[in-house]
């Protein structure tokens, strides 16, 4: 893997952080890219010299495309692309029921959940085709594959489209040699899952087959693997890093 550049979204905390991290690990070089700078030059800073970071609203095609662009002259190439960047808005550490959900906090989920992750598709794309390679993950959820009682109705749409996509996509991409695969995380120790709150979680945790919280690092190992020759034949799968809670 060295030599490789991937771009990581939402690559600042949590899950987008550990994956950044995991896959610099393997000498790649790894472009984190967040909305909030501060986030993405700490991640940066303690991945070390594997890392850089550029900062982009991904819910804006133009300036991803600038982006990537940038990223493609300076580094070379984009052979990995971790469609990762996501929000989940709450009310006081709930979700929103979908008959009160504001309109306007719908169409910004579906802005950076969806839009964004077709936004890096369609920008790396043409680069993957140029050299005949790439991975691209997007990390869905397994709210996308079964009701979740803290996942409010927008954010579970979104990921089920990123579903969506990943299948199209990887029909559309795997004559150039690129695969396209998601992941569906479960409960994952991140500042998103501790914004519903103890009893939430606990609640959760008596349903969950391994009895414990995932971590970041375990969907990172998951990325690792896609994106390696070891799984250059599977393309359009969903990989569900759950701890056994949803067997769908």
């Amino acid at each position: 893997m060295n030599n490789r550049v991937a771009i990581v979204t939402g690559g600042g905390r949590g899950i987008g952080k550990g994956i950044a991290k995991g896959l610099a690990s393997l000498g790649i070089h790894v472009v984190i890219n967040d909305i909030d700078e501060g986030l993405a030059a700490q991640a940066a800073r303690e991945i070390g010299p594997n890392a850089s970071v550029q900062v982009c609203d991904i819910a804006d095609y133009h300036a991803v495309s600038e982006f990537v662009s940038r990223t493609a002259d300076r580094l070379g190439s984009v052979d990995i692309l971790v469609n990762n960047a996501g929000i989940s808005p709450k009310r006081a550490g709930s979700k929103v029921p979908v008959y009160e959900v504001d309109p306007r906090e719908w169409q910004r989920v579906v802005e950076v959940n969806l839009n964004g992750a077709f936004h890096l598709t369609r920008a790396v794309s043409p680069y993957m085709i140029g050299q005949n390679f790439g991975r691209i993950v997007n990390i869905s959820s397994i709210a996308a594959k079964s009701y979740i009682s803290v996942a409010g109705s927008h954010y579970a749409a979104t990921k089920a489209g990123l579903i969506g996509l990943t299948k199209a996509s990887a029909g559309e991409l795997a004559p150039y040699g690129i695969t396209v695969n998601a992941i569906a995380p479960g409960r994952i120790e991140t500042e998103m899952m501790a914004a519903a709150g103890t009893g939430a979680n606990d609640a959760i945790l008596s349903q969950i087959a391994s009895r414990r919280f995932g971590t970041p690092a375990d969907v990172a190992g998951a990325v690792e693997f896609l994106i390696s020759d070891k799984a250059s034949y599977i393309t359009g799968a969903v990989l569900n890093v759950d701890g056994g809670w949803v067997m769908a």
